[in-house]
């Protein structure tokens, strides 16, 4: 980037939320990665849409970020702009049972929010790693649960720099996508409804959620949680531990061995470790079993 542009940029975001060469492996729940050219926080509408009309009329490549939940980052990192929508940009607002959050809000914090004002249905969130932003663009769910069971409306940030309200049916919400990611709009802000509910009973849920979570998955390392798509009429862990592959590695990448559907950076893993043992299962899966497994983990830079 121009040290123009740089100082362009400068302009519209304070010094403290504007990081010049900034250690991707801090952002990314692998905890692997590169640095990125240039990282920003905005906290406001104004400053993302300013950000966003700067970079592109200037070329600049960029990327937006959540919590890094769902992202594998090269070790070169990434030459460009990386957007994070985070704790600047996570304001809360409950009315009655609507609830409307901006992008950056944690959905473990959400949840807890509307369990404390008795509010359900957001239940099957409340352990997913990752931010409203993310899991709308992913239409994130678990446990029978999915955003599409709550969103009403998204407010975006459009290709021209203008802001539209997506009303609930045209999201089109699916499998890990919505017009949000086919159209590459950016999140700023979704509506939720919920029903009201008992606070102990929603509580009961959730930590029952979390009780089989921390059974099931191998919280203990760092991962981009479920690392595969779910094949059609097939369970990418399954397919993957009927193909031998349990506690398969590559340097220090691992498939877990307590929960084979995740890729875990087992041992001081990099980008390149992660990314090489992810295309050796997709290989091994698919000659044993003729199944393809698509990665559910976006990869950014050079690999």
């Amino acid at each position: 980037m121009e040290q123009s542009t740089y100082q362009e940029l400068a302009e519209i975001i304070p010094e403290g939320r504007l990081k010049a060469e900034e250690p991707m492996s801090s952002h990314t729940t692998f905890r692997v990665g590169g640095p990125a050219d240039v990282f920003v926080m905005p906290a406001t509408f104004d400053e993302i849409k300013r950000t966003v009309s700067l970079l592109r009329n200037h070329n600049v490549p960029y990327y937006i970020v959540g919590n890094g939940s769902n992202l594998l980052v090269s070790d070169k990192g990434y030459r460009g702009v990386i957007i994070k929508l985070g704790k600047e940009f996570s304001e809360i607002r409950i009315e009655g049972d609507v609830v409307t959050a901006q992008a950056g809000a944690r959905l473990s914090v959400i949840a807890n929010r509307v369990m404390e004002e008795g509010l359900t249905g957001f239940e099957f969130a409340s352990g997913i790693p990752g931010t409203l932003g993310g899991a709308c663009v992913m239409n994130a769910g678990a446990y029978g649960g999915e955003m599409k069971d709550v969103l009403t409306e998204f407010t975006v940030l459009g290709p021209e720099g203008d802001i539209i309200k997506i009303p609930r049916g045209q999201m089109e919400l699916g499998y890990r996508t919505s017009v949000v990611a086919r159209k590459g709009y950016i999140v700023l802000e979704a509506r939720m409804q919920l029903e009201k509910g008992d606070p102990k009973k929603i509580r009961a849920r959730m930590d029952e959620l979390k009780e089989k979570r921390v059974s099931k998955q191998p919280l203990e390392y760092p991962s981009a949680g479920s690392t595969f798509k779910r094949p059609e009429g097939y369970f990418a862990g399954k397919l993957i531990q009927d193909a031998g592959l349990r506690g398969f590695s590559v340097g220090g990448a691992q498939v877990s061995e307590k929960h084979c559907g995740f890729v875990i950076n087992k041992d001081g893993a990099t980008a390149k470790d992660v990314a090489q043992l992810m295309s050796r299962v997709s290989e091994i899966v698919e000659e044993k079993f003729g199944v393809r497994l698509e990665p559910e983990v976006k990869k950014l830079g050079e690999f």
